[in-house]
C-alpha cells in the first residue's frame, strides 16, 4: 500500500497545518542534510539549535549501535551502565561534585521537573517561581506558564502555576530606558531581587532563567547573570539555569554560566538538545550537592517510563566524549568570535541591521529594524517579517538553511562546521541583505 503524503497524516509543531509544505530529508552528514530531490543543504541553525555535533556523528552512531546490541531498554527502577556513566560525566563537567542527575526526555520536561525539585527542596509545594518575559522553556502547559512567550501567552495562566514574569535584560530595548548595556543588565537583576523581597524570600522557591542563548533573541549583558546569582543566593532562593539551548559549547563554554566562574554557578541546571547532539531524545536536570541532599530522604513524586533510557544515555555519553576529544568547546569560541566580527562588518554595510548580539560561541542574533534611529522592528514581535521570509527562501535555494523569528536572524551552525562553509554563508547573507533591503544597505 502506498504511503500517504506526510502533510496528510502528521501534525507538525509550531505551524499552521494547512500551510505546512516542507521537503523531505532523506539523509545527512556533518553540517549538511540531503533532500529527497538530491539537494545538499548546509544546516546553519543546527536544526532547532540542537545538532551541535552535526549530523550522523560517527562516534555517537557507533555508540547507539553498540548499546542496542547489548541492552535497548530497562526501567529507571533498575541500574544501567550508560546512565550512571553519563550522570558522572555531567557532574564532572559542571563541577557539581556530590550532586545528582535526573534524566528526562527533552528540555520542556527537564524544566518542569527542575521547578518541581526546587519546590520540594525548599519545602514550598506552591512556592513562587520567577521567570522572564520573552523567554521560552517549553510547550507543555506548565512550561508555557513558565515561558514569557507571546505565542503561548493565552494558553496557560502563569499565576495559576505560581509563576511571575519579570522584565528581561534586553539591553537594545531596555525596559528601564537605559542606553548602557551593563546598567540595563544590573537593573534587570535588581528587579528580580526586589520582587523576591516584595513576596518574602520564604515564599519564593526559585528563579528560572536562560543564561545566554534562546529563541527569544536576547543575549544578556555580562553584568546580568552574576548579579542575578548574587541576589538569589543572598535570599536563599534557588537559581535554575535553563541551558537547554546554551549548553554543550553553543556559547563557547560547556555550559553558558561557566563564563562567569563560581560567581555564576546556579543551584540547578537543565539540559537537552546538545546533550546527545540531537541523535536521540534526552534531557537532564543537574542538581547541586546541596539541592540533592535536600531531596535525599524525600519521595520523588514523579515518573517517566523512559527516564534515563539506555540508548539515549549511550548517545549522550558518546556526545560528551566527542565534544572533549575534538576540542569543540574551544572551536566554538574561536569560530564564534570570527562569525561575530564578520556580522559586525555586515552591520556597518546594512542599515537594516539594528544590532548584532552574541560572540561568545557559535550563536549570534541579528536584529533587523526599519529605522536605526527609532529602533522600530522590521515586524511586530513575534511575527515573521515578509521580507525576512523571502530572504530565507532565497538562502534555501542557494543551499543554506537559516532560522529566523520575528525580526531576528538566529545563527547557530554546528560546532563542526568547516571554516570555509562558515565564511561562504556569511558572504551569502551579505548578498541577500543587499538584495532584499537595498534601501537600507
Amino acid at each position: 500500500m502506498a504511503t500517504r503524503p506526510e502533510r496528510d497524516t502528521v501534525l507538525h509543531s509550531w505551524t499552521v497545518q494547512a500551510r505546512w509544505d516542507a521537503p523531505t530529508v532523506v539523509g545527512a552528514s556533518g553540517a549538511y542534510f540531503v533532500l529527497a530531490d538530491g539537494r545538499r543543504i548546509l544546516d546553519f541553525s543546527s536544526q532547532s539549535e540542537c545538532s551541535n555535533l552535526g549530523h550522523q556523528h560517527p562516534a555517537v552512531v557507533a555508540a547507539i549501535k553498540a548499546q542496542a546490541d547489548r541492552l535497548c531498554y530497562i526501567a529507571n527502577a533498575w541500574g544501567a551502565e550508560p546512565r550512571a556513566a553519563l550522570a558522572d560525566r555531567l557532574l564532572e563537567r559542571s563541577g557539581f561534585q556530590g550532586g545528582r542527575v535526573f534524566f528526562t526526555l527533552g528540555g520542556a520536561d527537564a524544566n518542569e521537573h527542575a521547578v518541581k525539585f526546587a519546590r520540594l527542596a525548599r519545602g514550598l509545594p506552591l512556592g513562587r517561581v520567577f521567570t522572564r518575559d520573552r523567554s521560552y522553556h517549553g510547550a507543555t502547559y506548565a512550561t508555557m506558564a513558565l515561558s514569557g512567550d507571546a505565542r503561548s501567552g493565552d494558553a496557560a495562566r502563569p499565576a495559576a502555576y505560581g509563576v511571575e514574569h519579570v522584565p528581561p535584560p534586553y539591553a537594545y530595548r531596555c525596559p528601564w530606558d537605559s542606553r548602557d548595556a551593563e546598567d540595563c543588565g544590573r537593573r534587570a537583576a535588581e528587579y528580580v531581587t526586589q520582587r523576591i523581597k516584595a513576596h518574602g524570600a520564604a515564599q519564593v522557591a526559585a528563579v528560572l532563567m536562560e543564561p545566554n542563548a534562546g529563541t527569544n533573541g536576547i543575549v544578556a549583558p555580562d553584568s546580568y547573570w552574576p548579579a542575578l546569582r548574587a541576589g538569589t543566593r543572598a535570599h536563599g532562593v534557588l537559581l535554575i539555569a535553563d541551558e537547554v539551548m546554551s549548553g554543550f559549547g553553543r556559547c563557547g563554554e560547556w555550559f553558558a554560566w561557566q563564563r562567569y566562574g563560581d560567581a555564576g554557578r546556579p543551584d540547578v541546571m537543565t539540559l537537552a538538545k546538545g546533550l546527545t547532539g540531537a541523535h536521540l531524545p534526552l534531557g537532564a536536570v543537574v542538581l547541586s550537592a546541596e539541592v540533592a541532599a535536600a531531596l535525599e530522604h524525600e519521595m520523588l513524586q514523579t515518573g517517566l517510563t523512559y527516564c534515563g533510557h539506555p540508548l539515549s544515555c549511550a548517545a549522550g555519553l558518546a556526545a560528551v566524549e566527542a565534544y572533549a576529544a575534538e576540542d569543540l568547546i574551544t572551536r566554538s569560541r574561536t569560530l564564534g568570535r570570527e562569525m561575530f566580527t564578520t556580522l559586525q562588518l555586515l552591520q556597518e554595510r546594512h542599515r537594516v541591521i539594528g544590532e548584532v548580539r552574541g560572540g561568545h560561541g557559535l550563536f549570534a542574533v541579528v536584529e533587523l529594524v526599519r529605522d536605526r534611529a527609532t529602533r522600530e522592528p522590521l515586524a511586530p514581535w513575534p511575527q515573521l517579517a515578509p521580507a525576512l521570509a523571502a530572504l530565507l527562501r532565497d538562502a534555501l535555494d542557494a543551499g543554506v538553511s537559516l532560522a529566523a523569528r520575528g525580526n531576528l536572524l538566529l545563527l547557530a551552525p554546528p560546532l563542526i562546521i568547516e571554516e570555509r562553509a562558515l565564511a561562504d554563508t556569511l558572504g551569502l547573507l551579505d548578498r541577500l541583505l543587499a538584495r532584499h533591503f537595498p534601501s537600507r544597505s
